[in-house]
């Protein structure tokens, strides 16, 4: 060491010892506390194994739909004294739980509940990075799905652990299921001053969403960077949520994976309210009860028992949370306008459609086998479609970027071959989750799982799934029939294979309905 050096090295250690005092407290300024006040009361998460992620869970965003509450606008939360511990889940809601496998798919019941089940189940849980460089993070608000008849918040796959390792807050919530979430009926239009009925689990997600508004800045989130995004019943909600006026300025961009079906008619076939009372009083008569006051005093379980599938519950054109069918609402630019991620799996859908000599000049086919490929490509590029018409529909009034994709990683599962990329086969790999199932895995499957969270992540923070390293994902374009492969391969990729090919699909889609 020469004299220079050594005259030098105090003064050196001592900034060093500075500049090493002032990182930490730069680390430090943005640490995520294990205890948080919210507007209600005061909540102690629990941080994961390598000390990167907070979770807080069961926490409740509106007071328990039950007795009085029972089939009204959810109402909020009571406020409690001391410490609420949110180290783990709370009940899901009610609903009828099956065990046993479903023909749409392998995984389907590791998606069903396993656990409690209570009418009193709206509460959200959330995920946080325990440290950050960011004052305020982008917020990813989780909507499960199951036909808006089954599933949880609390579903191991959506797990939010992994995604906020990569620098967003995650949040799954509960809603009321089947006929406790979505009956109508004239008694209950009458008693509100909305003079409405039905949808009330769609009006917990309404709930949920003002609940993070108003409370998610204490967990370090940007109240103003909330993306929305669901899976089938899932991404069923989040297109209502993005046509209903209840719902504006409470969320800034949309995601949906296999919830868009292309249809002209008023959200896939959902009844006028006038249409569901008439269901409802038919539900009333099959559970021996002749007014509201029989109906609310009846068990849950007895509410749910038999009812589905022989009566199914959903979406109502109510006039309160939706006010018009949704092809209507995007027509007239009523939306909630947003950049939109969308998207179908390769192989959750069949061909449906002509299969005359058309069908037959376009997809030529000699054998059995011929045919059966020939209908699934025809099926594959009809899911592509899917997602590119909604792309092209919300266009005519949107002034924000759509994205559509298609997935077709065949999921490694020896057993079940056959299934291909299936309904529900995304979602592991959006939320970066393998390791929360038991299947082959291979690095291939890591890589899609790693690649296809980051364009998640990415869109969650800055409306555009591109980042460094990824390859292009471009944004809806009229003069370019292409939606993004995600699997394998992730490159742009045509609808079809030709344009007759798509003139012809589009006319069965727009036909068909």
């Amino acid at each position: 060491m020469n004299s220079l050096t050594k005259k030098w090295r105090p003064l050196i250690l001592l900034v060093a010892a500075c500049l090493s005092l002032f990182a930490c407290a730069s680390s430090e300024k943005n640490r995520m506390e294990q205890t948080v006040r919210t507007l209600y009361g005061v909540v102690q998460g629990v941080v994961n194994g390598d000390g990167s992620v907070l979770a807080f869970k069961g926490i409740p965003f509106a007071a328990p739909p039950v007795g009085d509450l029972r089939w009204r606008e959810p109402q909020p939360p009571a406020a409690w004294d001391g410490v609420r511990d949110a180290s783990h889940f709370c009940a899901s809601c009610m609903q009828n739980r099956r065990f046993t496998h479903l023909p749409n798919g392998p995984w389907s019941e590791e998606f069903m509940v396993q656990d409690s089940v209570s009418e009193d189940c709206l509460y959200l849980n959330i995920w946080t990075p325990a440290k950050t460089n960011a004052d305020r993070l982008p917020v990813l608000v989780y909507i499960h799905g199951g036909a808006l008849t089954e599933g949880s918040g609390s579903i191991a796959v959506y797990d939010g652990e992994a995604l906020a390792k990569k620098g967003i807050i995650v949040i799954t919530i509960n809603y009321r299921l089947g006929a406790l979430g979505f009956l109508a009926h004239p008694e209950l239009t009458a008693e509100t001053p909305h003079h409405f009925s039905g949808n009330y689990g769609f009006l917990d997600q309404v709930a949920a969403l003002q609940w993070i508004k108003d409370n998610i800045a204490v967990f370090g989130g940007d109240p103003s960077r909330v993306t929305i995004a669901g899976q089938s019943a899932g991404a069923a909600s989040v297109r209502a949520l993005i046509a209903s006026p209840l719902a504006a300025d409470l969320f800034h961009r949309a995601i949906t994976q296999s919830g868009s079906t292309f249809s002209r008619g008023p959200m896939g076939g959902s009844p006028t309210l006038s249409e569901a009372e008439e269901r409802g009083l038919e539900f009333a008569r099959l559970k021996g009860a002749s007014s509201l006051a029989e109906l609310r005093a009846l068990p849950a379980e007895a509410i749910l028992a038999d009812t589905q599938p022989a009566m199914r519950f959903g979406a109502i054109i109510d006039g309160h949370f939706l006010t018009a069918d949704m092809m209507a609402v995007f027509a007239e630019g009523g939306q909630n306008d947003t950049p939109f991620v969308t998207g179908l799996n390769a192989d959750e859908t069949r061909y449906r459609g002509d299969r005359g000599e058309a069908f037959q000049a376009l997809y030529p086919s000699g054998s059995e086998a011929e045919t059966a490929a020939a209908e699934k490509t025809a099926g594959q590029e009809q899911s592509r479609l899917n997602a590119y018409l909604w792309l092209a529909y919300r266009a005519k009034t949107s002034k924000t970027d759509g994205y559509g994709y298609y997935f077709d990683r065949a999921i490694p599962w020896p057993e079940y071959p056959q299934f291909g990329a299936f309904h529900t086969g995304e979602v592991p790999y959006v939320f970066n989750n393998l390791k929360m199932l038991a299947r082959p895995w291979t690095r291939v499957d890591t890589l899609v799982a790693e690649q296809m969270s980051s364009y998640w992540v990415n869109f969650v923070k800055n409306g555009d799934p591109n980042g460094p390293g990824l390859p292009l994902w471009a944004p809806y374009d009229s003069t370019r029939h292409e939606v993004m492969r995600l699997g394998e391969k992730m490159a742009m990729m045509p609808i079809a294979a030709s344009e007759e090919r798509l003139e012809f699909l589009k006319r069965q889609l727009l036909e068909s309905h």
